[in-house]
């Protein structure tokens, strides 16, 4: 795993914090059977991912800093989130 990525795996996002800097494009990796998103928490975030395969990969570029909270809005109990910084 390199820092820009996340694990999906075991119902669970890792890692649950991830930072990185702004300009940083992020890769989500679901390694379940089963379907996942990757959806920001609350309206108007920027994470909309479609529903997940087993192996499908969702990445998002953060240009802002900030933190962005996220869900499987499959799996609601499923939260992590990315702190961006400049």
């Amino acid at each position: 795993m390199t820092a820009d990525t996340v694990a999906i795996k075991n119902f669970a996002f890792s890692p649950t914090t991830l930072k990185v800097t702004a300009g940083t494009t992020v890769t989500w990796t679901n390694q379940d059977a089963d379907a996942h998103t990757v959806t920001s928490a609350g309206s108007g975030g920027p994470l909309h991912s479609p529903a997940l395969a087993g192996h499908a990969t969702y990445s998002y570029r953060f240009t802002k800093p900030g933190t962005y909270a996220y869900l499987c809005t499959i799996h609601p109990f499923m939260t992590a989130k990315v702190e961006v910084t400049r």
